[in-house]
């Protein structure tokens, strides 16, 4: 663990982090570190532990969202299910991240992990060195569901107050055939109403596996009514689509690569 790792509250004070530290945090008795918070944070909220290598951040509460933010993203943390099983949470090497809830974390009030290494260290994973990102859940940029994905979430990726409209099945299928530059399949769906169906069908099994994958990680209550508004405010808040993502749709690599996915390999 590295000597230079400290946590700063709120309040300004700085409290040294050395392997084998385990802080529980919160607004209620019993914690190891209060936080003068609102009703926001849970009185047990999360839980930070010091591991060799970095800083594990884990979310204990069942009532109360508890995010992490880090180069612009924002994370919303599963809760802990289970004592010692870390899956799903945060575990940082090396920089700067804010831990708190929404408001915390909006009014500039929230918790921050600060470990001096140099900042191309800085990952958001559980586990040992070498491991990729481990997120809730995760799509792969080279695939229909991803391209899906975006292009169902990019409105409220745009605008932040979440007014804008999201797109529905058949625009969404137009949005990818204009982004994949599909002239010919652009003209035959004005014409070919079968081939249109055929088309909206394929972008509306895309959503629904998305929906599958997001209650089979348990990303939402059970009985919630997966709507898209639902299905986009899943996908932002656990950083599984955010707007680092929107720098893909001017990417001709990626966007030749997602033109052979849809048009010339079924």
């Amino acid at each position: 663990m590295n000597a230079n790792a400290h946590l700063r509250t709120p309040s300004g004070a700085v409290i040294s982090i050395q392997e084998g530290t385990r802080l529980v945090f919160g607004r209620g008795p019993g914690v190891d570190l209060l936080v003068r918070a609102g009703r926001g944070l849970s009185r047990r909220a999360g839980l930070v532990v010091a591991v060799a290598g970095g800083i594990y951040v884990a979310n204990l509460s069942h009532t109360h969202a508890l995010y992490v933010e880090t180069e612009g993203q924002r994370i919303r943390l599963p809760r802990l299910e289970l004592p010692g099983e870390p899956l799903g949470g945060w575990f940082q090497r090396a920089g700067t991240s804010a831990i708190g809830s929404r408001t915390m974390l909006d009014e500039g009030d929230a918790l921050a992990v600060e470990i001096a290494q140099p900042p191309d260290e800085l990952i958001g994973t559980i586990g040992g060195a070498g491991e990729a990102t481990l997120l809730p859940m995760t799509l792969d940029p080279g695939t229909k569901i991803y391209l899906t994905a975006l292009l169902l979430c990019r409105p409220w990726l745009i605008d932040p107050s979440r007014t804008t409209p999201l797109p529905r099945v058949p625009e969404i299928t137009r949005m990818a055939l204009e982004l994949t530059d599909a002239h010919r399949e652009l003209a035959r769906i004005e014409d070919d109403a079968g081939y249109r169906e055929r088309l909206t069908n394929r972008v509306g099994e895309h959503l629904r596996a998305l929906r599958r994958k997001i209650l089979d990680r348990g990303l939402v209550r059970a009985g919630t009514r997966l709507s898209d508004e639902v299905v986009v405010e899943v996908l932002i808040e656990h950083g599984i689509i955010g707007p680092a993502d929107l720098r893909r749709l001017a990417d001709p690599a990626w966007r030749s690569r997602q033109e052979n996915l849809w048009w010339h390999e079924d």
